[in-house]
């Protein structure tokens, strides 16, 4: 074979891109790149991509997108492969940017603000602000292993969001490289900041599609007072849902959470911690008002009571709480021993909440399908969880017909295909159904004066 480089004769692409990173890790063996191909979703249309790019710094982010932009080569930015749209998919001859190594992380007390890097897990953010007695709140249920780039990336919200707000609230500044290789910052540690167009919000959510984000300073608070939980058991879906809706009307809870009784069942199998299999519903309240009085504790119960709950309580003390609020964490993964999943993360206005959860139970009959339904009542933002068995074929079309049925009785409740997970591939043929074309043709133009080329992300929210 003829060394080009001696004879003066241009590169291959992917040897432009390796020696411009000489200090940075570049897989590109199938073996090396398989755990890169897809995310939590397991979005079954997926390629294998050129090279997998581990990078360090921003410069690096910097390197790739040039190299890319040159070259009209297609980049996959990804976090930890922990979202479930299918955002983080590979493309075929496309390259996969791992931010999982850029791990920067440093706390201004004085500010409350943190600066971090995207490869940092949420926990990782939350236990060093705890260390210095601050807080930051949004908490997904997978907040042990899912990145904060990720976070960002899909505006994630969590248990606490009723109360507290997603993602985007403590977001005041990144730092972005756009698909030409320039790196901008926008925003910064300031709490008020309105000089030129609001851009900040643009990025956040756009999962990766109008850039790649090296850098986050984020909003931190003080840490809160121990919660208070409150327990509520139903023999009705719809009964808990009146309850939720009534709780939210009258308070603010710190978390509202509710779990159907397939969840129940499948938490239960994974913890033996005495949940009731009997039961159609269990909805997990908190609350962090720790006046004497207690009165949103008082009202939660009253709420339970009223709606007809079996059986209500406040938990005997915070570790006994969290073991209810685990409970609703680890509910995902304790269904996926159930089955492979398709994954949603549609979301109503509270009033809408009862109709929401009794559609897709009769969508689940209709389908001969098991769904499990868990959500953060409290913000209307549910996730139906189709159990698919993927070797039996008539299954699978079962289970995507309902995945799709979901997701339009949520737009026929005006509501949304996505409340934190992201549009992804798996839900882009739903999204003009609900914004419309007029403003799908607005965001096209957006995509395209950010990334002219189309390489960043194709085929997440947008059409490849």
């Amino acid at each position: 074979m003829v060394d080009q480089t001696a004879t003066g004769a241009a590169k291959p692409p992917l040897v432009e891109l390796i020696d411009a990173l000489p200090d940075v890790e570049v897989l590109t063996d199938p073996e090396s790149t398989e755990p890169y191909r897809r995310d939590r979703a397991n979005d079954r249309n997926v390629a294998v991509p050129l090279a997998v790019v581990l990078a360090e710094r921003t410069e690096h982010v910097q390197a790739v997108m040039r190299w890319a932009t040159a070259n009209g080569i297609p980049v996959v930015p990804r976090g930890a492969g922990s979202g479930l749209s299918g955002g983080a998919s590979a493309v075929q001859g496309g390259i996969v940017l791992s931010t999982e190594r850029m791990r920067g992380l440093s706390i201004d007390e004085t500010t409350r603000t943190a600066v971090v890097q995207p490869g940092l897990m949420n926990a990782e953010v939350k236990a060093a602000a705890a260390e210095v007695g601050l807080w930051y709140p949004p908490d997904p249920a997978s907040a042990e292993f899912c990145s904060i780039g990720g976070n960002v990336a899909t505006n994630a919200g969590g248990l606490c969001c009723v109360k507290y707000g997603v993602t985007t609230d403590y977001v005041l500044g990144i730092e972005v490289v756009l698909a030409d290789g320039r790196a901008v910052r926008i925003g910064g540690p300031r709490l008020k900041d309105v000089a030129g167009l609001s851009m900040l919000k643009l990025f956040v959510g756009s999962e990766g599609t109008l850039g790649i984000i090296t850098e986050i300073t984020l909003r931190l608070l003080p840490a809160p007072m121990a919660p208070r939980t409150v327990v509520g058991w139903f023999d009705s879906s719809a009964a808990a849902g009146a309850a939720v809706a009534e709780i939210a009307r009258r308070i603010r809870p710190s978390m509202l959470e509710y779990m159907d009784g397939v969840s129940i069942g499948a938490v239960e199998d994974e913890l033996a911690m005495g949940l009731r299999r009997d039961a159609a519903a269990l909805v997990v309240a908190r609350s962090d008002d720790r006046s004497p009085t207690g009165e949103e504790v008082a009202i939660m119960l009253d709420a339970f009571e009223r709606h007809g709950a079996t059986e209500c309580f406040e938990t005997a003390d915070v570790e006994d709480g969290e073991r209810y609020a685990h409970a609703r964490r680890i509910a995902i993964p304790a269904v996926e021993r159930l089955g492979s999943l398709l994954l949603e993360d549609v979301g109503v206005a509270i009033p809408e909440l009862p109709r929401l959860i009794s559609g897709v139970e009769r969508i689940a009959a209709e389908n001969d399908v098991t769904i499990a339904f868990i959500a953060h009542a409290g913000d209307g933002n549910t996730h139906p969880l189709v159990v698919v068995d993927l070797e039996d074929r008539d299954m699978v079309r079962r289970a995507e017909r309902s995945y799709g049925q979901i997701m339009d009785l949520a737009i026929d409740l005006g509501g949304t295909i996505t409340g934190e997970h992201g549009v992804g591939r798996l839900k882009r043929p739903w999204l003009v159904d609900q914004i419309g074309d007029d403003l799908l043709d607005v965001s096209h133009r957006v995509k395209r004066a950010l990334d002219p080329a189309g390489i960043l992300n194709p085929g997440t929210i947008f059409a490849a």
